[in-house]
């Protein structure tokens, strides 16, 4: 008789800012515009707090919800590079994605940020089972995590979970497991969930990534 016990899911806490969605790029954008200089003046190596780009104390907050509220950055950022074909794969593979996402520290800008991260996520085909508006990542339930936040990394870790590092210019000295890309994302992924699991068949790269495939699908 065949085994029916279920086997144990693989959630997957999943950042979005620097790791699936491309928010210093989005952000250089609009900050040239607001200073009507060319994008290039404000390098995309930068350190956490921007320090590069020369931001005077408070300016970054009060740039940053410019960007949000009257630019609607949240629903505007570039997709980084495989994240969303990567997603679907282990989507489809049974990996629970669990998005994880600190975007609610805009006073009065709740709702804006809920409703532009919700379309963003769907205009760029983005799959998810959930998704967590909250700063203290610890406080949710994965078998893994990928950030690229050093703070969360770090928070993460030293509460015993796994974290993925994502590489970004402002972690570099943070040791440990790491992606500089999604393709290195989705193998160490296979591996974790392989481990998890007991057993994990991973979708093969190039065979229906699923990123577009609800337009294709569409009678």
């Amino acid at each position: 008789m065949a085994d029916l016990t279920p086997l144990p899911e693989f959630i997957l806490g999943v950042d979005l800012d620097g790791v699936v969605a491309d928010h210093t790029l989005r952000f250089r954008e609009i900050m040239a515009e607001l200073r009507g200089v060319e994008p290039e003046t404000m390098p995309l190596e930068r350190s956490w707090d921007f320090a590069e780009w020369g931001f005077k104390p408070d300016e970054y907050a009060h740039y940053h919800r410019i960007a949000v509220m009257e630019h609607d950055m949240f629903a505007t950022m570039p997709v980084i590079d495989g994240a969303a074909e990567a997603l679907w794969r282990l989507s489809d593979a049974g990996v629970w994605i669990r998005i994880i996402t600190h975007r609610l520290y805009v006073h009065w800008g709740h709702a804006k940020a809920i409703a532009d991260t919700a379309t963003w996520l769907d205009t760029h085909r983005i799959p998810y089972r959930d998704l967590c508006f909250l700063g203290k990542k610890p406080q949710v339930e994965a078998s893994a995590y990928i950030d690229d936040a050093p703070h969360n990394v770090e928070q993460l870790r030293s509460a015993g979970n796994t974290v993925i590092t994502f590489e970004q210019p402002y972690n570099r000295d943070i040791d440990g497991l790491r992606a500089a890309n999604w393709s290195e994302v989705e193998a160490i992924v296979t591996e974790l969930a392989a481990g998890h699991v007991g057993q994990f068949h991973a979708q093969l790269p190039g065979i229906d990534a699923g990123s577009d495939r609800l337009n294709r699908n569409r009678p």
